[in-house]
């Protein structure tokens, strides 16, 4: 299998990681094992998070109890999937030969060629396929989501003279560079959603074509003012006015500086 600079190449690593970096050294002693050194590339270039909101990637950094390398039945896990699978190495051997293993919740397992990054990158792209893993959904480019403490935002807006797809291109040129996280459309095409995310600051963002439309959008609590000025300029340049601004529940925010989860 191909490793971690074929898998940056099939998806942008974020910004900025979460428990990415720390002493290997202590961590390997802890775990009593020597790590691969694709994983620790993988853990440095992408910390602590998810891939196209199914496949989450362990570090052995940080203070989450989410987050750790575990042994369970004689295996090492490095990762779990949101159907709860795990995703573990064989420890044994060399640590570069360890075969990646899918341990399913309910449907048994499976054994890979050895390589974490390459495993990943093979899911992602559609090139490994797995009996108990769920495919990617194909003609979706793969996205990496950090796992980090962010503000929650969604503006409902007016229609304006634009149509969706101007809307849309002005939306991300504003936010440029964006990558894509997947997105559908209605037979009719009176309903869909797009979603893309910032590739500097690590934004979330779903554009909702629903009427009224809306965008939704999550990022760290120290982009508050940054998001805010950028998002509302896009607004102005789309034609649109903002008619409310609510929390990811529905909640009516006072203004854009009101604390919410």
């Amino acid at each position: 299998m191909t490793g971690p600079d074929a898998l940056v190449r099939a998806v942008s690593p974020p910004a900025g990681p979460v428990d990415a970096r720390g002493d290997w050294a202590e961590a390997e002693a802890r775990l009593g094992v020597r790590l691969p050194g694709d994983y620790k590339q993988l853990v440095e270039t992408y910390g602590w998070g998810e891939f196209c909101d199914y496949l989450y990637l362990r570090t052995p950094f940080g203070t989450s109890p989410y987050n750790r390398l575990e042994r369970h039945d004689g295996l090492l896990v490095w990762g779990a999937t949101t159907d709860g699978d795990r995703l573990c190495w064989r420890t044994e051997g060399d640590p570069e030969e360890w075969p990646v293993v899918v341990r399913g919740r309910s449907i048994g397992q499976e054994e890979f060629a050895p390589g974490a990054a390459g495993f990943v990158e093979g899911w992602v792209t559609g090139r490994v396929s797995s009996a108990v893993l769920a495919d990617m959904e194909p003609g979706l480019a793969p996205w990496f989501n950090a796992f980090r403490p962010r503000l929650h935002r969604c503006l409902r807006l007016s229609e304006g003279p634009r149509p969706y797809a101007e809307r849309l291109r002005i939306l991300r040129d504003v936010l440029t560079p964006t990558t894509d996280r997947g997105s559908w459309q209605s037979d009719d095409g009176t309903h869909g959603q797009d979603h893309f995310a910032t590739a500097d600051t690590d934004w979330l963002l779903t554009y909702d074509r629903s009427r009224p439309h809306q965008i939704r959008i999550s990022f760290p609590p120290a982009d508050r003012v940054a998001a805010r000025d950028r998002l509302f300029a896009a607004v102005r340049l789309m034609s649109c006015t903002v008619l409310e601004i609510t929390t990811a529940d529905g909640l009516p925010l006072p203004d854009w500086s009101a604390d919410d989860a």
